[in-house]
This record gives structure tokens, C-alpha cells and sequence, in this order.
């Protein structure tokens, strides 16, 4: 275990590394100029006197070659530093501190609601014994994943809040604000637990050990949830642990389409102004999150299915004899 945890721990620094690297490139390719973007204001900048803009880049160090900047902004990452908002002038780590409380809980709630949604739609396919309506909740997953989030959300602020005004339909003041947005970004990720799950449910109700334990009296319903779903609930805690990691770029949109503050919000900004730093804390966020997640992906699963263990060597299931 302890040299499975030092390898993984390698493989983190690793993407962290990739993540910021490749993020910085693409920035710097970029079009436009990031000191006349924040001399300007975000305006016309022709106002502007290159003086001024001379001034922003040596400022931020933009007038120094991209291999100095790239060096120097990653020495500075690696103790902490981010450094500070070409927008704003706030030090990155504390823009995203004072976004990331917001973000987390819309991602909480969407993961606790597309875990649930998910696994109950696919128990539900799994247990009828009717024909047509296994066939009809099996394919509303398809539905799910082929929705574009961003029409999902406009739906239900257009149902839930202009017609019924059930929910708000904008802000992130109390619960009541958190409940369309969190549907709208558990929706796809719903659909696809549901997908994996029901699939991985219909292999395990036909292994052999099912048919033993149904010849020998146990009841379909102790059969699904006491031995089929334990083994098929594998893959959907692989897939529900990439959608943890990768929650950021869903709430982009979804925090643009109800107007909520928070990390979303934030890195719509920050592309848009060709704010470097911040979309790198932002990329590198993400990377984070990713990481943690599938490790703890990885050490649950051996509890889930005995059979799979971290070994120094590899990964893969180890059949007990």
C-alpha cells in the first residue's frame, strides 16, 4: 500500500505539472494582450497611451520572454504563490477561496443528486419485470446524456421559476437558490451513472452465482441489492469519481446561466480578460480535484469487491483461490 500511495502520489505531481504547463502555452498563444485588456478596462483602448501598457506588462512581467515567465510563475506555484489577478489586482488564491465555498456546494449537492437520480433509475430498470417500462427507463438515460446542459438549465428556469415560481431563478441566496442549478448540472451525470450502473447490473444478474443463490430460495430483491449490486456498483464509483474531478467545467455554465458567484463565474471572466493567473489557479484547481478524487476512487473499490487490490505492480483484480 505505502509504495501504491508514493506511485500515485508521483502520478499527481505529475498531472498537476501537465496541467499547468499546457494551460500556460494555450494562454500565451492566445490573441490579444492582457495589459491593454486591464489598461483599457475592458473597453476602448484606444484611450490607452502605450506608456500605460508598458508599464501594466513590466508590472506583471508580461514584457519578459515566455520561458522566463513560464519558469518564474511556476517556482512561485509550487510554493503556494499563484500570484495576483491581472484584472484585479487580488491575489489568486484569494479570488478562488472566496468563490470556491459557492462552487463546492452547488458540486456537492449535483454529485448527491446524480448518485441518487442515477442508481434509483437504474434499480428501478433492473427490478421491474415488466418489458415496456424497463425498456422505458432504460432509455431515458440516453435522453439525459444528449441534453445540452445549458438548454437543460433555461427549461427549468422557464418552467420551475418564470411560469410555476417555484425556485429563484438567478442569485445564490439560500437553499431554495441552489435546487434548479444543482438539477441542471446532475442531469447529464445522472444519465450516465444510470447508464453504467444498469449495465453493469444486467452482467451481474445473469454470472451463475445469481442463479445459485435464487435456486437456493433467496428472493429477487435480496439477489439486486445484496449480491448483483455490490459488484456492478464498480464502474459507476470509477465514473461518479471522474465527474467529481471534472465538476468545474460544468458549473462554468451553469453558474453563467443563473448568475451565481463563484468559480465558474470567476474563470468566464478571467478568459475572457486573458487573466493568466487566475485561469491557471483555476486549471490547476481542477487538476486537484481530479487527483483526489480518483484516488479515493481507487482505495474504495477494494472495499466494494475484495478481489481488487493495490499491489505494488499492478492494479488489475486479484482472484482469490
Amino acid at each position: 500500500m505505502r509504495n501504491y500511495l508514493l506511485r500515485r502520489l508521483f502520478q499527481a505531481v505529475f498531472v498537476l505539472w501537465a496541467a499547468y504547463t499546457l494551460s500556460f502555452g494555450v494562454l500565451y498563444l492566445l490573441p490579444g494582450d492582457p495589459a491593454t485588456i486591464m489598461a483599457s478596462g475592458g473597453g476602448d483602448a484606444s484611450t490607452v497611451t502605450e506608456a500605460q501598457i508598458d508599464a501594466l506588462r513590466h508590472q506583471y512581467g508580461l514584457d519578459r520572454p515566455a520561458a522566463d515567465q513560464y519558469a518564474t510563475r511556476l517556482l512561485h506555484a509550487v510554493q503556494g504563490d499563484l500570484g495576483r489577478s491581472v484584472q484585479s489586482g487580488v491575489q489568486v488564491t484569494d479570488l478562488l477561496g472566496q468563490a470556491l465555498p459557492t462552487t463546492v456546494q452547488l458540486a456537492a449537492a449535483a454529485m448527491l443528486l446524480a448518485v441518487a437520480l442515477g442508481t434509483a433509475l437504474a434499480l428501478a430498470g433492473s427490478w421491474t419485470g415488466r418489458g415496456w417500462l424497463r425498456q422505458l427507463l432504460l432509455s431515458l438515460p440516453a435522453l439525459g446524456v444528449s441534453a445540452p446542459t445549458f438548454w437543460v438549465g433555461l427549461v427549468l428556469v422557464q418552467l420551475l421559476s418564470f411560469r410555476w415560481r417555484l425556485f429563484p431563478a438567478f442569485g445564490d441566496a439560500g437553499p431554495a437558490a441552489l435546487v434548479l442549478p444543482s438539477v441542471t448540472l446532475a442531469l447529464p451525470g445522472a444519465a450516465l451513472i444510470a447508464q453504467v450502473l444498469a449495465k453493469g447490473l444486467r452482467t451481474a444478474l445473469a454470472e451463475p452465482y445469481v442463479q445459485t443463490a435464487l435456486a437456493k430460495g433467496a428472493s429477487r430483491r435480496r439477489v439486486l441489492f445484496g449480491h448483483a449490486l455490490r459488484n456492478a456498483s464498480i464502474p459507476s464509483l470509477t465514473l461518479a469519481g471522474i465527474m467529481a474531478g471534472n465538476v468545474l467545467g460544468g458549473a462554468v455554465v451553469v453558474e453563467t446561466v443563473f448568475a451565481r458567484a463563484g468559480i465558474g463565474r470567476e474563470t468566464a471572466a478571467a478568459v475572457t480578460a486573458q487573466d493568466i493567473p487566475v485561469v491557471q489557479g483555476v486549471v490547476i484547481l481542477g487538476a486537484v480535484a481530479f487527483v483526489l478524487t480518483t484516488l479515493a476512487v481507487d482505495l474504495l473499490q477494494p472495499l466494494l469487491d475484495p478481489r481488487i487490490t493495490t499491489t505494488t505492480t499492478t492494479t488489475r483484480p486479484a482472484v482469490r483461490t
